[in-house]
């Protein structure tokens, strides 16, 4: 698999070209979405291209938080044999924020053959992308991340203040320019390192909810680099943002009462020709557009348990809050899950807005095309479009999405299409890890515990 195995030039031109970095950061992203990995120095960098750097195989099905799940199997049952952690093309640049002698490499896994590890959510996108290739299909996908600057002090997690006002945001100002220039000097260096890594990152909004920014990546005819993107973006975002002593959080709800953080993807679809089989003069594009709509919405709460991976997550589906609460979709209409934009014929395509921030940039897309190529190849009708407010009509339709994360992981584990896509033994693994993080998650003790049930029990 060429997108998964870099060639050694590229670490020894690199080496050439850079001699002052000295220490070099691997990262895997696990299925939880966190990247995890090893600091090597200058001369280990060789061993991420020729096969000789190696990370538990049991780091692929870690919690959140990096623990063993034990009931995947593959922990105590394989010993926790090693597997080959090999960078991918293009996945070797510089982490500035780290300082000026140090970068990073994306990696994946792969078994000791040199296969690839069929858990790693690389190979689980690279899967679905098979299945379009097969049909003459190339998607064209881009993300876009919201998400918020906080302070967090003993527990206490606050909005970032203005560096230039002392305050911090409090009115629920979309597009306010005074926000934007509140976070320059975060941007002014986010923007330094994307054009260091080659990232495709384009301009900043601030959102509806106060604090919040949002950031799109530029659309890939590469859904794999589109993926790499997504992930390399996050680390950048963190690292800034922790020069500036503040943090970048992607938490899907990390505030009670304003509004959660979303991955909106956009997506397109290339024939063998290379032309948009969606593109029409029509807003609403042609029959493919709409049979691809009508796959994803069909599958949208199959796969709701990627596209919104954790307990947090389900808090931010909220009435009249810009995040969906049904499969509904609709023409310029940002309250629905599926949005065909405005825009000139050749840039016809559908924003898919059900993700949370919080996910898996690799797996979210393999949920999306995998949806997508199942209403294309199905002709699936999406039913008639919604107009004006998306929420009165998902209150009044019999289709809904998952409101809580156990209900969401029993639905993905028993989707006969998910399992189709993206493969039986891993939806086992990804439910497996999910029901262990569902079980720690419920055995902690809160203090809202002790506020409602202390005195009162």
């Amino acid at each position: 698999m060429s997108g998964f195995t870099a060639d050694p030039k590229e670490a020894i031109d690199w080496l050439d070209a850079h001699p002052e970095t000295q220490f070099f950061e691997t990262i895997f992203t696990s299925l939880a979405g966190v990247p995890r990995g090893k600091r090597l120095r200058r001369d280990e960098l060789i061993k991420c291209y020729e096969g000789s750097a190696f990370l538990p195989g049991s780091i692929v099905a870690v919690d959140i938080l990096g623990q063993d799940c034990e009931s995947t199997g593959m922990v105590w049952e394989t010993g926790d044999a090693d597997r080959i952690a090999r960078a991918v093309p293009g996945g070797l640049v510089p982490a500035p924020w780290l300082g000026p002698d140090a970068a990073q490499i994306l990696c994946s896994l792969h078994e000791l053959d040199g296969s690839i590890c069929e858990f790693d959510p690389r190979a689980i996108l690279q899967r679905v992308l098979d299945r379009l290739k097969a049909n003459g299909l190339t998607p064209v996908v881009a993300c876009e991340l919201e998400f918020y600057l906080v302070e967090s002090r003993r527990g206490n997690v606050v909005l970032r203040r203005s560096p230039f006002t002392g305050r911090r945001p409090h009115y629920n100002e979309a597009h306010n320019l005074e926000e934007t220039e509140d976070a320059a000097d975060f941007l002014r260096a986010l923007w330094k390192v994307a054009d260091a890594q080659g990232l495709p990152l384009e301009g900043a909004s601030a959102e509806a909810s106060p604090g919040q920014l949002e950031l799109t990546l530029h659309h890939r005819a590469d859904a794999l680099r589109a993926g790499d993107d997504a992930i390399l973006f996050k680390r950048a975002a963190k690292g800034v943002a922790r020069t500036l002593r503040c943090e970048a959080t992607f938490m899907a709800k990390p505030f009670a009462d304003i509004g959660g953080s979303g991955m909106h993807v956009h997506m397109s679809m290339l024939d063998a020709d290379g032309a948009n089989i969606f593109a029409d003069e029509a807003p609403e594009g042609t029959p493919a557009l709409r049979h691809a709509i009508g796959g994803m919405a069909a599958t949208m709460a199959d796969a709701m348990a990627i596209l919104a991976p954790n307990a947090n997550s389900y808090r931010r589906f909220v009435a009249r809050s810009y995040a969906p609460v049904a499969p509904t979709w609709g023409i310029n209409n940002r309250t629905v899950a599926l949005r065909i934009p405005a825009g000139s014929a050749a840039s016809r395509r559908v924003e898919h807005r059900a993700a949370g921030a919080d996910a898996n940039p690799y797996l979210v897309l393999a949920a999306i095309l995998a949806g997508a190529h199942h209403g294309i190849t199905q002709a699936i009708d999406p039913g008639p479009a919604t107009h004006g407010d998306g929420y009165a009509a998902a209150a009044a339709s019999e289709h809904h999405l998952p409101t809580d994360w156990i209900h969401a992981v029993d639905r993905f584990e028993k989707s006969a299409i998910m399992r189709d896509y993206l493969g039986g033994a891993f939806v086992d693994l990804y439910v497996a890890v999910k029901r262990t993080e569902q079980a720690r998650f419920n055995a902690v003790v809160t203090s809202l515990d002790h506020d409602w049930y202390l005195a009162n029990a």
